[in-house]
């Protein structure tokens, strides 16, 4: 708090400073005062002035005037002798979002979105085509069941010849019998706990050999073939994993919630979303018969649109986000198509693949290998262009005269750094996800020209660098388009303030003077 004294005489009204000062009030008292300062001047003053003010005068009251609240003009309050309080309110620039702007924006991604609406009204399905049980892989029955008992037998008094096997006990499958038939296995009985034959008991015999090793308590996953006979319909197929992963899930959300607070919460919902979309329309889709391109296309979009637009805000920001992310998924759907179709890419390279051909025929297994490369590759773009964007839009608000050269060159060195770590990520995540498909070769001591060369790597490489490459553009791509538009940017009299009386001039939102100092 500083003091100043008045003059006897008025002084002249002093220019009004910057920043935004708001007063309101009336003074009473002959003559004339004027407050001048960033922020709210409260001060003791004769007569008449901007802000609230309050004085004895000589000879009485004089006549009184009320100020208004503005940006930019002076005020006081105060009451004593000679009194001025100043405070200092400062406002960042607002990001650049004139109407011709919106407008531009506006006419580019409302066609896309009423095209992303139309294809989802179009190629919703009605459900999941139903289809008779093969009772192979993951088509099958299933019921959840606990292990109730778990006891030591020996392997050759449960062993269905009855003898020892013979053979060359060089190889694993000959080392195998030897090791069933001298060991100790264990005969472990499980209790079926949901499905019409609730309460239902079975026993299965646990190779000493085996991978999964079943434990008293354990809460498991049992396979039902009703056609089977029945002391043979049941039987273990995996470890009930729920409570585990609910737990996991529970500390990711928290941690998601606790650091990223409000928009944590929109990105845990947008997630959800972005799962819906996957399960209810993607899938059935696909499997009606849709074609996957255009499902994934359609899909990815609503996603993209729904996630971006929900985590970061309705903006032009974002906007921009929408479009650098929209022309790099279709440089990835190009390129994909191209060397999918060049290098002979089933897509039918497995066990889940084939079953999946075997139930639905119809089902195009490349364009399903090329649906996965689009909606793989989404996740890493909208990390890449939303970050690029707000780059560019950060750079702008701290030197607003920056053109749109020195706007993409600033952009493009940080984008620089951005794509030599994600990249390496892509590639990681890939190789990490096949990685025992690599061991396997590495143990046939294949060269690596053979290993790359199997349609069964070919696919993830073909996934891999299609997607890169998609990542890699879409650094340079989203930087020019965000330079361009806040480059081009020029807010119009909308984007100002409104509240201001057209008799007094705005204040510049920076620089100048803040406040009187007592020197």
């Amino acid at each position: 708090m500083t003091t100043t004294h008045e003059p006897p005489y008025p002084p002249p009204e002093p220019p009004p400073g910057p920043g935004a000062r708001h007063g309101s009030g009336h003074a009473n008292g002959p003559g004339h005062g004027g407050g001048s300062g960033d922020g709210h001047n409260h001060g003791h003053g004769h007569g008449l002035g901007n802000g609230h003010r309050q004085g004895p005068g000589p000879g009485g009251h004089g006549p009184g005037s009320h100020g208004e609240h503005r940006p930019g003009s002076g005020g006081g309050h105060g009451s004593g002798s000679g009194g001025e309080h100043g405070h200092s309110h400062s406002h960042g620039p607002a990001a650049p979002v004139s109407k011709h702007l919106r407008k531009v924006i506006a006419a580019i991604l409302v066609p896309f979105a009423a095209a992303v609406v139309v294809g989802l009204v179009v190629l919703w399905p009605g459900g999941t085509p139903a289809h008779e049980r093969t009772g192979v892989g993951f088509d099958r029955q299933t019921q959840q069941a606990t292990v109730t008992k778990v006891e030591s037998v020996s392997c050759a008094s449960v062993n269905a010849s009855g003898g020892t096997p013979t053979g060359d006990t060089s190889t694993a499958e000959g080392s195998s019998a030897q090791q069933e038939a001298n060991g100790t296995c264990k005969k472990a009985t499980i209790q079926v706990d949901t499905g019409s034959d609730k309460g239902r008991t079975f026993t299965e015999i646990v190779q000493p050999d085996q991978t999964r090793q079943l434990h008293q308590g354990e809460k498991v996953v049992v396979a039902y073939e009703p056609s089977a006979p029945k002391d043979l319909q049941y039987s273990v197929t995996d470890v009930n994993r729920r409570i585990p992963m609910t737990v996991l899930a529970g500390i990711f959300a928290l941690a998601v919630v606790v650091v990223g607070r409000l928009r944590g919460v929109m990105a845990l919902v947008a997630l959800t979303i972005s799962f819906l979309i996957l399960n209810f329309f993607i899938l059935p889709a696909i499997l009606q018969g849709s074609n996957p391109l255009v499902v994934a296309v359609v899909g990815a979009s609503a996603i993209m649109l729904i996630a971006l637009y929900l985590c970061h805000g309705l903006s032009a920001r974002t906007s921009v986000a929408v479009l650098g992310t929209l022309i790099s998924l279709i440089l990835i759907g190009v390129l994909g198509s191209l060397f999918i179709d060049w290098a002979s890419l089933t897509g039918n390279t497995d066990d889940n693949t084939g079953l999946i051909h075997g139930l639905y025929p119809s089902i195009d297994m490349s364009g399903l290998l090329l649906a996965g490369i689009i909606i793989g590759s989404l996740g890493v773009l909208d990390d890449v262009t939303v970050t690029q964007t707000s780059a560019v839009w950060e750079l702008h608000e701290a030197n607003p005269s920056m053109g749109w050269r020195g706007l993409y060159r600033a952009g493009i060195r940080i984008g620089r750094d951005h794509i030599a770590s994600v990249v390496n990520t892509l590639v990681l995540a890939y190789a990490g996800a096949a990685l025992p498909l690599l061991l396997l070769f590495s143990i046939a001591q294949s060269s690596v020209g053979t290993v790359a060369n199997s349609e069964l790597v070919a696919e993830e490489i073909v996934r891999t660098l299609v997607g890169s490459i998609g990542l890699v553009a879409s650094v340079p791509v989203t930087t020019a388009l965000a330079a361009l538009v806040v480059a081009a940017d020029r807010p119009g009299p909308e984007g100002a303030v409104a509240t201001a009386p057209t008799d007094v001039q705005p204040a510049p939102a920076r620089g100048g003077r803040g406040r009187r100092r007592k020197r």
